[in-house]
C-alpha cells in the first residue's frame, strides 16, 4: 500500500489549453498499469484543445458548470456528479462556462507509448461561443 496525502498542483501547457488550466496528477501509470487520472481545473472560459484519446477517455465533474464538445456540433452542458465517456478517436474538446468554473477527473487508459492522447488545434473564440450559444438555445 502507498498512502499519498497531496499531489503538487501545475500550470496545465499553454500549447493544450486555452486560458488558465491547473492539473493535479492523481495517478500515472507505471507497468503493468494503463490508467491515468488527474483533477483539471479550469477557470471561467478555459478549454482544452481539440484532442482525441487512442482508448477513450471518461470525465467525472466534480464542481462547477462545464463544457464538452464533439467535431459534428454536440455540446453537453456538465455538472458536479456528471460523467462524460468520450469513445475512443472521438475528437472533442472540455472546459468551463465562460462564467463559471469547472473541475473534473480525467481518466484515460493508455498503452506502452503513453497515455494515447493527440492533441490537436485550440478550439477557437467562435467555436467557444457558439457551443455557449447551443446550450442557450
Amino acid at each position: 500500500m502507498q498512502h499519498l496525502t497531496s499531489t503538487p498542483t501545475a500550470k496545465a501547457p499553454a500549447e493544450r489549453f486555452t486560458g488558465d488550466v491547473y492539473l493535479n496528477m492523481i495517478d500515472a501509470p507505471t507497468d503493468p498499469a494503463r490508467l491515468a487520472a488527474a483533477l483539471v481545473r479550469f477557470t471561467p472560459g478555459a478549454r482544452t484543445n481539440w484532442h482525441r484519446h487512442a482508448n477513450g477517455q471518461t470525465l467525472y465533474v466534480t464542481d462547477g458548470i462545464g463544457l464538452v464538445g464533439t467535431r459534428d456540433g454536440e455540446v453537453v452542458r456538465v455538472s458536479a456528479g456528471e460523467i462524460v465517456k468520450c469513445p475512443a478517436g472521438e475528437e472533442h474538446w472540455h472546459g468551463a462556462t465562460d462564467t463559471t468554473l469547472m473541475a473534473h477527473i480525467a481518466m484515460v487508459v493508455g498503452d506502452a507509448a503513453g497515455d494515447g492522447t493527440t492533441w490537436l488545434e485550440p478550439v477557437t473564440d467562435e467555436q467557444y461561443t457558439q457551443a455557449l450559444a447551443t446550450l442557450s438555445a
